[in-house]
């Protein structure tokens, strides 16, 4: 099943992205091949697991954050919430926001091929993570409702697919679907 899909190596040259660059060498120490579900729960820091502690990531938000800080997309200030105070991140470059948004909403609706496969990778991926974090809606939101129909419908039916049928198709996505099936499970 595309849950126990087996992550492999295939290189290990560095990314340039510390963050990036430290989970490749977590997955080239593993001796044995771990599946696409266990890699992202070591990996978000969402679960801990005693015997593979080695592997866990840390502090990831923070550090997604932080490097988002340093190439001028977030900032940083300190929120007082009555009993303390909290460090939140919001969107210092809203032209980069938009840029994104305006991607996926032409995906949807302009540049509609009403075919995963032939869809830009990047674009479906970016399209997973957006649903698997709860932002899709706020991503048509600004679409005229005929439009914001459209592509709320055409993306439920891209995410509804089943992923054990769309990554044996996938030709080189299949880590993208197995992602779909993680966050779907």
């Amino acid at each position: 099943s595309t849950l126990s899909l087996q992550v492999l190596l295939k290189s290990d040259a560095p990314t340039g992205d510390v963050l990036l660059d430290e989970t490749l060498r977590h997955i080239k120490a593993t001796e044995s091949a771990e599946t696409v579900q266990t890699w992202i729960e070591l990996l978000t820091g969402e679960t801990w697991n005693p015997f593979k502690l080695q592997y866990q990531l840390r502090n990831v938000r923070e550090r997604i954050a932080k490097a988002l800080v340093e190439k001028g997309i977030l900032t940083t200030e300190k929120q007082n919430f009555l009993l303390f105070d909290m460090t939140t991140h919001p969107v210092s470059n809203a032209t980069e926001k938009q840029r994104l948004v305006k991607k996926l909403q032409e995906s949807m609706l302009e540049r509609w091929v009403n075919d995963p496969h032939r869809m830009d990778r990047r674009t479906l991926a970016l399209l997973v993570l957006a649903h698997s974090s709860d932002v899709l809606e706020n991503i048509f939101a600004s679409l005229a409702d005929d439009k914001y129909d459209v592509a709320m419908n055409r993306t439920k039916d891209l995410l509804d697919m089943d992923p054990e049928v769309e990554a044996a198709k996938a030709r080189g996505a299949e880590m993208i679907w197995a992602v779909l099936a993680a966050f779907n499970k």
